[in-house]
């Protein structure tokens, strides 16, 4: 398998909106959590993101750097940027940095997730700063609230 011919693929295949060539990069089964649009599974959740991706902007360009892989996991560093079709921000060009972690199985994505500045990404296209907020405050407490988190976030006790 590789990794970085496989990173290539996928970027290519968001930069020119083939849905085919997206979902080839994945297992059937995969997940795949954006930072912008949740999680989506499968083939067809999938394609519904790219979708999702080319309704709100265009012109994309995504580049994956200092790939790295041992067994069936990934991590990538990566630039990503687009014209935004955001009202507010129509045409302005966003950009942000971040970081990707992929796990494979048989040389396909079975799961995507990644690490990003949305509040910058959300500020760049105009966002009131409320907006902003609000939308930082939800992931925060699905965050807070998500099993993994339990040990760093303990429920008060009981009262008696």
């Amino acid at each position: 398998m590789d990794f970085p011919h496989l990173l290539q693929q996928l970027a290519h295949a968001v930069e020119n909106h083939n849905a085919e060539a997206f979902v080839d990069c994945f297992t059937p089964d995969a997940i795949y959590e954006d930072y912008f649009y949740g999680r989506k599974q499968g083939h067809r959740g999938l394609q519904e993101m790219l979708e999702h991706f080319h309704a709100g902007a265009n012109h994309f360009r995504w580049e994956f750097f200092q790939p790295v892989c041992s067994g069936n996991l990934g991590y990538a560093s990566y630039r990503f940027s687009f014209d935004s079709l955001h009202p507010a921000a129509l045409g302005r060009r966003v950009g942000f940095d971040g970081i990707s972690c992929i796990e494979l199985r048989d040389g396909r994505i079975c799961r995507y997730r990644e690490i990003f500045d949305r509040g910058m990404a959300l500020a760049q296209q105009n966002f009131a700063v409320e907006r902003i907020m609000r939308t930082e405050g939800k992931y925060a407490a699905a965050l807070r609230d998500s099993p993994e988190w339990a040990s760093h976030f303990p429920q008060p006790a009981s009262p008696v």
